[in-house]
């Protein structure tokens, strides 16, 4: 707080009564009360009460530093004595031992909707913001040349930003997040963990953007790559049978992109963890809303905030959550140090896609399941890849680590004409590369999302070239399953027609 007082310049005037300590704390809690803060009041009346038998630097000074008034109109004190974008530590408050917690101070166990829901991104913003300010600034002014706030360039910080972070944190329970302009940032970020002539080994059933980061530019770091399918009962097995010294980083998805196929990521961690080895899980496809990898053994997690933490295709981004300091470290300095960092007005926009995140995820899986129980049941398709069939081979594994088969799902027809015509054909599906949006989305990974893996090498893992994926939205289900009949329907075939159902 600053008091300014006119100088006494004129002898015709009185001089001014000097205020002393005691008349500028009155001053004080006058102000908070008139203003409407009597919380803040009342905590620095029971902290003066209190302080009043210590001695020492000035009282008023002390109070106003430890007290809520302080957080209220200066927010945290939090100062650095240079810029030298080292990760400042979470100052977290003491724990009270589990004796003395009175009722009001026992930690509330939430749902993840109500942490959704009640998520407070700004509590220390001055006029009570119900929502996140964006922070549409490049750089911050400092207190003076020798001591330095919380934030000084946006490349290396910003409230916005932080409080993204924060919550994708929260919700993954994870150390630290940080938050990417894409999820291939996030992902190269990652990938920066590993040294040359150490070993990164992926799942050979991959995101096509994730295969030509390794392949084409991990690969040209002298970064030894192998691909090793870790899905299913076989996967940890095939994944032991592997793994050297060498091995750095493991990198999963699980359910991958776009077979379905599953991967055990306690079985995984537990492997490598005995091996010195980092575990990435790639968690686009399920949300945090549906599996939390951190709490099954992986040390980071990844998302293409892109996706389902945005929900509306309009913006781009990725998040890395990690388990622990050391890691955070690490992603922190390269995220600093190559500018990856996502902007402000992108962050505010992730934070309010978030805010519906958990509503439209289970309205978008509920429309899942009827879509595929449909496609599963119809006589020209050949076969549906869905972890929430019990039919699935790997809904077994899955529904022990998710809550849900997710929004995305897979078929067959048999025919690659047949495909394309039912990818032209139908009407309320967009054709589009990306999944997770609130509209209904529809795709031919070989010729899109994954046409960046070379033919040959897509052959060689069984990716079927008539594969459909859908991205289901939340729009009425009923009105989804009539336009895929429509354009299954309409299909009028030029040469063997589609293959038979698997069955």
């Amino acid at each position: 707080f600053f008091f300014c007082f006119p100088l006494n310049k004129s002898p015709q005037k009185p001089p001014m009564e000097k205020l002393n300590e005691k008349d500028v704390f009155e001053l004080v809690l006058d102000y908070l009360s008139t203003k409407g803060f009597h919380e803040s009041e009342k905590i620095l009346r029971k902290e003066n009460e209190v302080s009043k038998s210590k001695s020492g630097g000035s009282k008023l000074e002390g109070l106003l530093e430890k007290s809520h008034v302080a957080h209220m109109f200066g927010g945290p004190k939090r100062k650095r004595t240079n810029l030298d974008a080292v990760l400042m530590k979470e100052e977290k408050p003491a724990m009270k031992e589990d004796s003395s917690l009175l009722p009001e101070d026992t930690p509330l166990s939430l749902s993840m909707d109500t942490q959704i829901a009640g998520y407070n991104p700004c509590p220390n913003d001055p006029y009570g913001s119900s929502s996140m300010p964006i922070y549409q600034v490049s750089t911050f002014a400092q207190p003076s040349a020798t001591t330095f706030g919380e934030y000084d360039y946006t490349r290396s910080g910003n409230p916005t930003r932080a409080a993204l972070e924060k919550q994708m944190c929260d919700l993954e329970s994870g150390h630290r997040a940080f938050a990417f302009s894409t999820g291939m940032a996030a992902l190269s970020a990652v990938t920066r963990l590993v040294q040359p002539r150490q070993e990164i080994i992926l799942n050979d059933d991959s995101y096509g953007g994730t295969y030509r980061l390794l392949s084409k530019v991990a690969a040209r770091n002298n970064v030894i790559i192998r691909y090793v399918d870790m899905s299913g009962m076989k996967g940890p097995a095939n994944l032991e049978s592997v793994i050297s010294q060498q091995t750095k980083l493991i990198m999963i998805e699980s359910p991958t992109n776009p077979m379905q196929r599953i991967i055990d990521i306690r079985a995984i961690s537990n492997i490598a963890h005995r091996h010195d080895a980092l575990v990435e899980v790639d968690s686009t496809m399920m949300s945090p809303c549906l599996q939390n990898p951190i709490k099954l053994g992986a040390d980071l997690v990844v998302h293409s905030a892109t996706k389902f933490v945005s929900g509306h295709s309009d913006c781009m981004g990725g998040v890395v959550v990690v388990k622990d300091r050391a890691l955070a470290e690490q992603v922190y300095f390269y995220q600093n140090a190559e500018g990856t960092g996502l902007s402000p007005f992108d962050s505010w926009l992730l934070l309010r896609g978030i805010k519906t995140m958990h509503i439209r995820v289970e309205r978008q899986q509920e429309n899942t399941m009827k879509v595929a129980e449909f496609l599963s049941d119809h006589p020209m398709i050949l076969e549906v890849l869905y972890t929430g069939l019990p039919s699935h081979s790997g809904h077994d594994i899955h529904m022990k680590q998710a809550r849900g088969g997710g929004s995305v799902l897979c078929f067959r027809t048999g025919s690659l004409a047949f495909s394309q015509h039912i990818v032209t054909n139908t009407k309320l599906f967009k054709i589009t590369v990306s999944f997770g949006s609130v509209n209904s989305l529809i795709s031919l990974p070989g010729n899109m999302s994954h046409a960046s893996i070379p033919a040959e090498v897509r052959a060689s893992r069984s990716f079927p070239e008539d594969l459909i994926r859908l991205s289901i939205g939340i729009e009425s289900a009923k009105d989804l399953i009539d336009d895929l009949r429509r354009a299954i329907a309409s299909y009028k075939s030029a040469g063997s027609g589609p293959g038979k159902k698997k069955v």
